[in-house]
């Protein structure tokens, strides 16, 4: 989706427990999908769930019509890497499903995303997701003042790359939450410690790991939307909206709401931190 490299707008407390709410929403709402995804269902259905659950409490999906995108969720399974479309393809045994989600509430916006195992998903492509999400948090870990985006960027590659040797896309990256869906600055996955933007307090921003099972490179699809990897190894993906402040990070969204519904799910497996 399209970013915005303009200036870095900084937020009030008030302007960011308005973005916690709206992350707290995509959470739920990502919840919603953990509850019911199952083989035999479809993106298209879940899609309809949760464009249901964000309506009714009085918010609005971020990501349908955002540069002509058709629908409420991201949906990308096994090789796809992000933006896939919501379709009636039917989830199976062994599938990973990477599910993104935006939603727009009291003026701002909230972004997280979750990488969904079903069933019988093998050993290698489970430790993939276990990477993953590990190193979401190692980026995490960096994102206090003083600190520069490519200590982040740094530490996510680090951890996935070298110390497990999966491929990290380079294309895709984090960005600023705020008003808009994407603003400045962009925050790779990839990069050097102590280069780009000095990170302040007030700075709000997704850091989402796209790291795949293979090699880095990625296409893009007919549909013009839904990205895969080269390879057509799988790929995975977890994404959380963060505040920087002065001594530590503040997880604005909570994948918990996601977590406890997995743990709920007999079809589903849950993906624990190594």
């Amino acid at each position: 989706m399209a970013r915005d490299k303009g200036i870095i707008l900084y937020k009030t407390q008030d302007e960011i427990e308005n973005i916690r709410e709206s992350c707290l929403m995509v959470c739920k709402t990502l919840a919603e999908v953990a509850k019911i995804l199952k083989p035999g269902m479809t993106g298209s259905e879940l899609d309809r769930v949760a464009e249901t659950f964000i309506m009714d409490h009085k918010a609005l999906p971020s990501f349908k019509g955002y540069s002509g995108f058709p629908a409420s969720l991201c949906i990308s399974i096994n090789e796809q890497v992000v933006h896939g479309i919501p379709s009636s393809y039917e989830f199976k045994d062994g599938d990973v499903v990477s599910v993104d989600c935006g939603v727009y509430f009291n003026n701002f916006h909230g972004d997280a995303a979750y990488t969904f195992a079903i069933g019988n998903v093998d050993a290698s492509t489970l430790n993939l997701l276990r990477v993953t999400k590990s190193s979401l948090y190692k980026g995490i870990e960096q994102a206090v003042e003083g600190k520069r985006v490519g200590d982040i960027s740094y530490a996510i590659q680090d951890y996935t790359e070298r110390k497990h040797g999966y491929g990290v896309v380079r294309e895709l990256v984090g960005h600023g939450v705020g008003r808009n869906l994407h603003e400045a600055p962009e925050v790779p996955n990839f990069g050097k410690r102590g280069q780009g933007p000095t990170l302040r307090s007030g700075l709000v921003i997704a850091i989402e790991p796209m790291i795949n099972l293979g090699r880095k490179d990625i296409q893009t699809l007919s549909d013009n939307w839904t990205i895969v990897t080269r390879d057509r190894k799988p790929s995975a993906h977890f994404e959380h909206t963060i505040a920087v402040s002065k001594n530590s990070p503040d997880i604005l969204s909570d994948h918990s709401f996601i977590e406890l519904a997995i743990k709920n799910n007999t079809e589903l497996v849950a993906i624990s931190n190594i």
